[in-house]
């Protein structure tokens, strides 16, 4: 009787992470049988005719010409296994097993989709795989072509790229070698935006408000009548963002990949999120029944822009407290639970009422006031606490709109806001925190004068704000000092913080 067995190895990406999958096969004598076991779902069910055509067309004898029972368990057990993944891998463990060719499997990974014809098509989510691959040790993986250059981000590891299962058979039978992918560097270059603060007319106490939002990475909500420009604005937004680490840029594009979201090689400047008013609770917070990461983990370390902000539902606002706050977004389920980061910059725009023309100069509001204040309550007050600056975009001058005065481009406020987070870099010691994510022991480290103290004191109890939000007053006006490059912050950094606060 024939029995042989063989074991290689391939990966899945499992929450925001990659997860080491173990291919084992046994072929032995009996009715011909073709069997994946191990919580596959349909996709990796369907595998077996992948495989079994792409054999069969690269020049092997299928499994299904074959009158033996072929078993293949995909470990561990209790883990789902999705996706395309685990093609290549499988292939080449029936070969092996089948004394089709003979190699050493030990330290490799074989990640790929298979097509009919022995064609390995790429997949998602590989960034995360090598690293994973490569704290456990591996040092060879075979990633398709197409994921070549994603792969090659990650150093020290050995990165084959494939176009055919041929191509593999051949490099490990040791008849034609594949050449290695040379590591992908990550190049720095600056952000091409279609808005420059410099296009957009007046509004300098916005602009003002965004500065001081990108410096300390606080969350910001503009509002206006409809034209104002506060859509571009927030779009200009991006042109005044620091460039990402490596680091930065590293965890963003893993997290991009996994989510099918991943649109260029390497993600190296702040993503802008801006899904639309109609967004499900899912699509923002992230669900399903196996977790995956919504809106608010895609924008980690970058922004999310939420137009039309009293318009999305009640339910996705009050779901944005914990990412707000804790910069993390929880999600639990039947079958498990994911912690997925959520470290963004909130920038929200809104009309000041359902018609938009209160307080506008030339048009008259028809709402009555219970329209009014029911579309105020749809914003509750532990999201309004939780918002640092809330600016008013009124309408422009017409002769300002037609007229070349002075304004900065967007690379003069950058420079002043990179020179305010090395500042916060230097206080916190990394890069990866900014003065909206102190906590309580970190403002008692803080320098305030006793004057701005006092203010600080008398403006709370005349405005009735919440330890939240009077702990944001301070937060806000060291991002006011910082900018200003004085590490004390004064009665002007007080003054100016607290009337960020708006009428809300």
């Amino acid at each position: 009787m024939l029995s042989t067995f063989s074991r290689v190895y391939s990966a899945q990406p499992f929450q925001l992470q990659g997860h080491i999958v173990t291919i084992e096969i046994d072929i032995t004598n009996g009715m011909h049988s073709f069997t994946i076991i191990g919580l596959p779902d349909k996709a990796v069910e369907e595998s077996r005719d992948r495989v079994s055509s792409a054999i069969k067309n690269s020049g092997f004898v299928s499994p299904k010409q074959e009158n033996f029972k072929t078993v293949v368990s995909l470990a561990p057990a209790e883990l789902k296994k999705e996706g395309s993944y685990f093609d290549l891998g499988i292939a080449l463990g029936y070969l092996l097993s089948s004394h089709s060719m003979e190699f050493d499997p030990e330290k490799k990974i074989f990640l790929g989709e298979l097509s009919l014809n022995g064609q390995v098509g790429k997949v998602s989510g590989i960034l995360p795989l090598v690293q994973h691959a490569k704290k456990f040790g591996f040092t060879e993986i075979f990633v398709p072509y197409e994921n070549r250059y994603e792969a090659a981000l990650v150093q020290e590891v050995i990165i084959y790229p494939v176009r055919t299962l041929e191509q593999v058979i051949n490099h490990l039978t040791k008849k034609e070698f594949i050449e290695p992918q040379p590591t992908t560097h990550i190049e720095n270059s600056e952000r091409i935006t279609t808005t420059d603060f410099f296009d957009i007319k007046g509004q300098e106490v916005a602009k003002r408000g965004l500065e001081i939002a990108a410096a300390g990475g606080h969350n910001i909500v503009m509002s206006g009548p409809p034209g104002t420009g506060k859509t571009m604005l927030a779009r200009a937004f991006t042109g005044i963002l620091p460039q990402l680490s490596p680091e930065e840029s590293l965890e963003i594009t893993g997290i991009h990949s996994i989510a099918g979201q991943l649109r260029e090689t390497l993600i190296t400047h702040a993503p802008f999120r801006s899904p639309h008013h109609t967004a499900s609770y899912v699509s923002l917070i992230g669900g399903g029944t196996i977790p995956k990461p919504g809106e608010v983990t895609l924008a980690h370390r970058g922004v999310l822009f939420l137009d039309e902000f009293p318009e999305f539902e009640t339910r996705v606002l009050e779901s944005l407290r914990q990412p707000l706050e804790d910069r993390i977004v929880t999600i639990s389920r039947a079958k498990g639970s994911a912690e997925f980061p959520s470290q963004f910059i909130l920038v929200a725009a809104m009309n000041p009422c359902p018609c938009g023309n209160k307080g506008a100069l030339h048009k008259q509001c028809i709402c009555t006031q219970s329209d009014i204040a029911r579309y105020a309550r749809k914003i509750s007050g532990p999201i309004i606490d939780r918002i640092d600056l809330w600016i008013p975009v009124e309408h422009v001058d017409y002769e300002k709109l037609g007229n070349n005065h002075y304004a900065e481009h967007s690379k003069d406020v950058k420079e002043r806001i990179i020179v305010a987070r090395k500042i916060q870099e230097n206080r916190f010691g990394t890069s990866l925190r900014l003065n909206a994510h102190m906590n309580s022991k970190d403002i008692e480290k803080l320098t305030i004068t006793p004057e701005a103290r006092t203010i600080l004191n008398q403006s709370a109890e005349k405005l009735k704000l919440s330890p939240r939000a009077y702990h944001r007053i301070i937060k806000l006006a060291q991002t006011i000092a910082d900018l200003d490059k004085n590490n004390t912050i004064t009665n002007e950094h007080i003054l100016e913080a607290l009337q960020y606060r708006g009428n809300k």
